[in-house]
């Protein structure tokens, strides 16, 4: 059993957060308001980073990608737009995406300004430095490589698929999931994050194209599973049709495990309110599901973890997480410190 300590040790955390997609952007919109200042419980936030998935290949990321060889910057442009103090022009601004049929159409504005500062200083990891200072980020982003890694996967079949849409519409039959070029470096100031930190995050967002993506490149699970800090994963609220069909909480952390042997979670976060049912016949129609409301007490005796409940959902008619309760249940993980035996 964990051992409660004092929460006011416990203030100033270092955390880190690893993903992509908006699932990682609207657990850092709720974290940013802890930086440098308590929450509720006493805790705050006074380093926090997120360590960013780089194998988009869809829309203007995947546009820019090809035309400018450069690393997708959507993923990278939403954290830095959840982290940025100024939540209204300059944020609007980096979101702006343009229409038309011209060559413009489809981008945003956000990810030519990425583009740009790539171009001008020859380094995407400081274009991305350099825009969230800015953008006034409360919060420090790192590509989980700055090489030029593509995902691909071996399917039950044998057969290969490769980029990051068509693996999304394939995930129940994934049998192994990988980069290319296999051997990638993760930057070292990702990794001296990852191993000062007191909290790590993974999750929400797309399992085999946001989660495990950053967890492929090598030194990144490793660092994790020797950092000394609590790790957490927050679930999924449904399944992701094409991606996790009719996958439970466990299958998510199944998944977790067989391609990130190393590591092991303290908590689990995962929301206990049920949807609307007008939310459930909507998202049936699109054959998604909601997941974890009743799968705590086997996770708690299948992964030697504390199981975290609350109502983590937001108003709307979209199943949303909410950024704020999102960020409270996570840092309520740091009110108890659990030894895994």
């Amino acid at each position: 059993m964990g051992q409660r300590i004092d929460i006011e040790k416990r203030s100033g955390l270092n955390v880190v957060a690893v993903g992509g997609g908006n699932g990682l952007s609207t657990l850092l919109s709720g974290l940013k308001n802890s930086v440098g200042k308590q929450n509720e419980n006493g805790i705050s936030i006074s380093r926090l980073s997120a360590i960013v998935a780089v194998t988009d290949d869809g829309g203007s990321s995947g546009r820019l990608r090809d035309e400018l060889q450069m690393l997708p910057p959507g993923d990278i442009r939403n954290c830095m737009v959840a982290l940025s103090e100024d939540s209204l022009l300059l944020s609007q601004l980096f979101q702006h995406r343009f229409t038309g049929d011209g060559d413009l159409g489809g981008h945003s504005f956000g990810n030519i300004f990425l583009a740009a500062l790539t171009d001008l200083t020859g380094d995407f990891a400081e274009a991305v430095r350099l825009s969230s200072e800015i953008l006034a980020s409360k919060g420090h982003i790192f590509p989980a490589t700055t090489a030029d890694v593509r995902l691909a996967a071996e399917l039950d079949d044998g057969s290969i698929v490769r980029g990051e849409t068509n693996i999304s519409r394939v995930g129940p039959s994934i049998r192994r999931l990988y980069l290319e070029p296999e051997t990638c470096h993760p930057m070292p100031e990702a990794i001296d994050a990852i191993e000062s930190a007191d909290l790590i995050t993974m999750g929400p967002g797309s399992l085999f194209t946001s989660i495990l993506p950053p967890l492929l490149v090598d030194g990144v699970p490793q660092a994790i599973a020797r950092s000394l800090a609590t790790r957490v994963f927050v679930s999924n609220l449904m399944t992701q049709p094409g991606e996790t069909d009719s996958f439970s909480v466990r299958q998510h952390l199944d998944a977790v495990r067989k391609f990130a042997p190393e590591i092991e979670f303290d908590f689990i976060v995962i929301n206990n309110e049920p949807i609307s049912s007008l939310q459930r016949e909507k998202y049936a129609e699109e054959h998604a599901e909601q997941i974890g409301v009743d799968e705590g007490s086997s996770l708690a005796e299948n992964y030697g973890a504390n199981v975290v409940y609350a109502n983590l959902l937001d108003d709307g008619e979209m199943v949303r997480h909410n950024p704020e309760r999102l960020a409270k249940a996570v840092l309520s993980c740091m009110a108890v410190e659990v030894k895994i035996i």
